[in-house]
């Protein structure tokens, strides 16, 4: 399936050198919208369109705020897509491809083919604030770094239960000061602003990394 990539900006997940960006051509069948100004840019192409597919790279938001929505029969050629990536490591190869309820079998099978012949894996989630991995992973490390606060354990006691006991290669506590706090701090806050759901309020380490990070205290002094 040949594609066509669109740039708006830089791309959160995908360098100048990754196979996705070398391997686009002028007239595809796909185009893949990139940077942070992909939502608007697709939906200024989409509606005289033919292509088979849009896709659109999105952070943690829906797609449906740049579709619109209306009465769960949203859909079109247009799909969401995002590459998960923990923080400041580097992205990971999941893509978490994103479609609505009406959404065409066909766009969805044109844009796994673009996103899997650049060597990605593909996932296909709801249209959903976060998607798949965020919305499971983010209430898991707020839990680990609560647990830390209320001293159930050390960092590299409750790192290595985790660990041994469920065979993860690395304990959440780690794994977050590797990746950034304040990474997870953004993301974290994001979802728990838009879902209200208390399992996503970041908790009080990531917070304090955001602070330090953006250089302010909470009453917002320097």
């Amino acid at each position: 399936m040949s594609y066509t990539i669109l740039s708006t900006g830089p791309s959160a997940a995908f360098a100048a050198d990754h196979p996705l960006l070398t391997g686009g051509v002028a007239q595809g069948e796909v185009v893949v919208v990139l940077g942070p100004g992909a939502g608007a840019a697709a939906m200024a192409l989409a509606p005289a369109s033919d292509r088979v597919a849009v896709l659109v790279e999105l952070g943690t938001e829906c797609l449906g705020e740049y579709t619109g929505e209306s009465r769960g029969q949203e859909g079109s050629c247009v799909v969401g897509f995002s590459r998960f990536r923990l923080g400041d490591l580097p992205p990971s190869n999941l893509v978490e491809l994103v479609r609505q309820p009406a959404t065409p079998d066909a766009a969805i099978e044109a844009a796994r083919s673009v996103l899997e012949s650049a060597g990605l894996e593909v996932a296909v989630c709801g249209d959903f604030v976060g998607r798949i991995v965020d919305r499971l992973v983010r209430p898991y490390y707020n839990a680990a770094l609560r647990r830390l606060d209320e001293g159930l354990a050390t960092a590299d006691d409750l790192d290595t239960t985790l660990r041994l006991g469920l065979g993860y290669p690395q304990g959440p506590i780690k794994l977050l000061e590797d990746s950034g706090l304040a990474a997870h701090w953004q993301v974290s806050q994001a979802l728990f602003e838009q879902t209200g759901d208390t399992g996503y309020a970041p908790a009080r380490r990531a917070t304090v990394a955001h602070r330090r990070q953006a250089g302010t205290t909470k009453d917002g002094r320097a």
